[in-house]
């Protein structure tokens, strides 16, 4: 019969009515107990997991993120003196980004922003100073952008402009990186940090710039012995890409016929590197002289005979015209007579020409390209054919001769055979080997499951705590409290009912707590047992009256 909370409470006050001073304090405290270590739980159960937002910070980017998390409203928690903050698990990644859109962490170098609040009258030498302070502040960040880099500094030495070019000085770089736990940089990636930094310093050559890691090891050494050697990181990568091309060509021609995943190709290729320049100058035996171009012409004509030379004395009489022509008394034989004073026509000519052809020559100036292939070697194989049969079962059957010269014959169409190149091609065909599976990784080594069980753990532990107070001591004290109280001894469930009885009052003298049929069954039983005492009280009655 449930009670009302009316009769629970006035149960409640009669049990702690009849509880010493030492039991009430007692009870106090396991319920204040009981209550605290509940609600230690359920804090401990909602406080979330912190992991690392950022490590390493200085005070002044520590400061700033502080500050952003507090106007956020978000928990956080400070270690290693302020240079680790951890935030709740679920929330790292979001707040990176929230982070990295307001600038943070800015990181201890200083940038080109400090160059913004130049104040006036600040002489040149320092305006130089912040400005080389504020050019290696910027490399540092760059470099540190790379996924190997956790940290950088830069150094550069500048040197003073001469007006002198003997006296001219190259500016040079020093770059010590701090690397990511696990990584490692090849030369190539070195090698592009120098360039970069050359790049940046106006008149710094590649050779002036020192590359160190955190633990004093010279990279860039690495770099110039890879350069001496002939072995470019260009020239690897470009070959690479080659021996790629062709590995793609080949399985891309093969895989349609065989099937994906059942051809394997690998090709070496033998590159000339070499930067060469042929100049050669070719004649040829000249053609007819009517199909020749003339480049030059030279005609010498000479003409010699036996005339009278002038004669006579020097002078003037000399110099005198000649008379008039007479005509002579006997015209000589065979016509016409001579002039006087005229000489006989010259009777002996020389002429000669020379003429010059233009030679038939070529020159031709012939600029080798740079990676020709030298020669290439390739080697395919190719898997079983799978044959399902009617079970679903597959079996392997080698490929026939034919198949085989077919396939030969496609991988040198593919690759560009040339047998003057020294070309080789090994075709096979082989079983595969069925891929190993993934080894099965214990059940209390996976990650997802060592997580569940620390969650499982955590709230069975809490589960178990909670419900040991409730049932093991909250329980057991509500229970004494909301027993009932023990029915009295005979006698002093006599004595009891005597005094309600001899009480009187309002309620006729009845207990308050019996029902009107019990008291009349009580005061019967008491008459016959002791009808002195009956007889007392009904005496007491009649003289209250």
């Amino acid at each position: 019969m449930a009670l009302a909370p009316q009769d629970i409470l006035n149960r409640l006050r009669a049990n702690l009515s009849r509880m010493g001073n030492g039991q009430k304090v007692a009870l106090m405290l396991g319920a204040a107990a009981s209550i605290a270590i509940i609600a230690a739980l359920w804090m401990w159960a909602k406080t979330p997991d912190y992991r690392v937002l950022y490590s390493n910070l200085s005070e002044k980017d520590g400061g700033d993120i502080i500050t952003s998390l507090q106007q956020q409203n978000i928990p956080y928690k400070i270690e290693g003196g302020g240079a680790v903050i951890l935030v709740p698990s679920s929330q790292v990644y979001d707040l990176r980004f929230k982070m990295a859109a307001q600038g943070l962490p800015k990181g201890g170098n200083v940038g080109f922003e400090s160059l913004q609040n130049q104040k006036l009258g600040v002489s040149q030498f320092l305006e130089q100073v912040n400005y080389q302070r504020a050019l290696e502040g910027e490399l540092a960040r760059t470099i540190e952008s790379l996924s190997a880099v956790d940290g950088a500094r830069v150094h550069l030495a500048i040197p003073r402009p001469s007006v002198f070019v003997r006296e001219q000085e190259k500016p040079s770089a020093s770059i010590v990186l701090s690397l990511r736990a696990g990584r490692v940089l090849d030369p190539g990636q070195v090698n592009g940090i120098i360039h970069l930094v050359a790049a940046a310093v106006p008149d710094l050559p590649a050779s002036n710039v020192t590359v160190l890691d955190q633990t004093g090891a010279m990279l860039s050494r690495n770099t110039d012995s890879y350069t001496q050697d002939g072995l470019n990181p260009t020239q690897l990568e470009y070959r690479h890409a080659v021996e790629q091309s062709y590995i793609k060509r080949i399985t891309g021609i093969l895989e349609p016929i065989v099937g994906p995943g059942n051809v394997k190709a690998q090709v070496s290729a033998d590159l000339d590197y070499a930067q060469s320049e042929q100049t050669s100058e070719i004649y040829k035996p000249n053609p007819t002289p009517a199909d020749s171009a003339v480049r030059s012409q030279q005609t010498i004509e000479t003409i010699s005979g036996s005339g009278t030379n002038p004669s006579g004395v020097p002078g003037a009489l000399s110099n005198q015209p000649p008379g008039a022509a007479t005509a002579p008394i006997t015209a000589p034989a065979g016509g016409q007579q001579p002039a006087a004073g005229s000489t006989a026509p010259a009777s002996n000519i020389h002429k000669e020409t020379t003429i010059n052809y233009e030679v038939d020559k070529t020159i031709r100036h012939t600029k080798l390209p740079v990676g020709a292939v030298k020669r290439l070697s390739v080697a395919v194989v190719v898997n079983f054919r799978q044959i399902p049969d009617k079970d679903g079962k597959t079996t392997s059957k080698p490929l026939s001769p034919a198949e085989l010269d077919q396939v030969s014959n496609l991988v040198r169409e593919a690759m560009g055979f040339d047998p003057s190149r020294g070309d080789s091609v090994k075709v096979v065909n082989a079983s595969f080997a069925p891929p190993e599976a993934a080894p099965d990784v214990p059940i209390w080594k996976d990650p997802d499951n060592v997580s569940f069980a620390k969650d499982l753990v955590k709230n069975l532990l809490i589960a178990g705590v909670i419900l040991y107070v409730v049932f093991g001591v909250l329980r057991p004290m509500l229970r004494t409290l909301m027993t009932p109280p023990p029915r009295p001894e005979p006698e002093e469930e006599q004595a009891e009912d005597m005094v309600h009885l001899g009480g009187g009052g309002a309620e006729g003298g009845l207990p308050r707590h019996v029902s009107y049929d019990d008291n009349l069954r009580i005061a019967k039983e008491l008459a016959k047992e002791d009808p002195v005492i009956v007889a007392n009280v009904v005496k007491e009655w009649v003289g209250q009256e």
